[in-house]
């Protein structure tokens, strides 16, 4: 698989998409950073990374009759391939904050975002970015975040890391995986226990995360038994 890598650019995903726009591209095309310097997550947040001490790549993923309405399959896929690989690397209590953060305890990772290239009614094609904390220990006021060498005290090689989550994501896509959502939901951050929630209009409100959808919407059971869905601008866990 051709594997670009550059010492410092805007964001990985923006660079593979300008890529796509403007060349054949082939499946799997890594692009992949020393430093991302304007690195993006859900709903636009930004995400801190020192300079060669952190994997953020992207991935060209080419899809086949994709339909947008199982767009979440690809959520599920990416964060069940980046889980197993940090589970292999026995970190310890491990999840899938919703809708695709991993979480090491209460302590973000990796985040992942996933932009995908609409032909009509199906996904033509996808481009995953993923950013995976590794060597890095100084988060400066960001909260909650730990990485690979916080974890275990030691560093680790970069490319090798790279190797083995590449590895998983070929794996994954290659091969049906039968109850994708299921695994998926099992790996959910507090989920059966009371949370605390935010909506849009920042009012605060407890739940207890029951799982998520065919469309990925997320399934809260509110007081006196109510269950209710949300979008991923609608609501964010704050504890």
């Amino acid at each position: 698989m051709p594997i670009i890598k550059l010492d410092a650019t805007d964001s990985t995903n923006l660079y593979l998409k300008k890529l796509v726009l403007s060349q054949p591209i082939e499946d799997f095309t890594v692009v992949s950073a020393e430093l991302q310097q304007k690195g993006r997550g859900q709903m636009g947040t930004e995400w801190s990374s020192q300079k060669g001490k952190n994997l953020t790549f992207s991935i060209l993923k080419r899809l086949n009759d994709f339909q947008v309405q199982n767009q979440f399959d690809l959520n599920c896929i990416v964060s069940l391939a980046v889980y197993n690989v940090l589970n292999e690397l026995t970190v310890p209590n491990l999840s899938v904050k919703w809708p695709n953060d991993i979480l090491s305890g209460n302590q973000k990772i990796c985040g992942i975002l996933i932009e995908n290239i609409l032909k009509g009614k199906l996904i033509h094609s996808s481009v995953i970015g993923i950013g995976i904390n590794v060597n890095q220990t100084d988060f400066g006021t960001i909260e909650k975040a730990t990485s690979l060498k916080l974890v275990f005290g030691a560093n680790f090689n970069l490319d090798e890391l790279l190797e083995m989550l590449l590895a998983k994501l070929k794996f994954y896509f290659s091969s049906p995986h039968e109850n994708l959502r299921d695994d998926y939901i099992k790996k959910m951050y507090r989920k059966d226990k009371a949370s605390t929630f935010k909506n849009a209009k920042n009012e605060k409100f407890t739940g207890i995360i029951r799982g998520v959808d065919s469309t990925g919407l997320l399934i809260v059971e509110l007081e006196d038994e109510v269950i209710k869905k949300f979008g991923f601008k609608e609501i964010s866990l704050l504890y």
